[in-house]
């Protein structure tokens, strides 16, 4: 299963930044749906578009490799 690091990666911008972002603002201010990020948040087993990981990836200043992880299935 491939995992996405949405909320590792939050975490880490919001310390880098020394602000609280919420989900809304992330949905803002990367135009992705509100739902979509919850999902991506709430969810280890969500899968999303190509698209939304190519967003992230520009919203949190990385790659795929950084932003997806690998596990075995639970």
């Amino acid at each position: 299963m491939i995992r996405v690091l949405f909320r590792q990666f939050l975490d880490e911008k919001s310390f880098r930044e020394k602000r609280r972002i919420t989900l809304a603002q992330v949905a803002d201010e990367s135009g992705i749906g509100r739902a979509t990020i919850t999902r991506l948040a709430n969810q280890p087993d969500y899968n999303t578009t190509l698209e939304v990981i190519d967003v992230l990836c520009k919203y949190f200043d990385c790659t795929p490799g950084e932003l997806l992880q690998q596990v075995d299935n639970y």
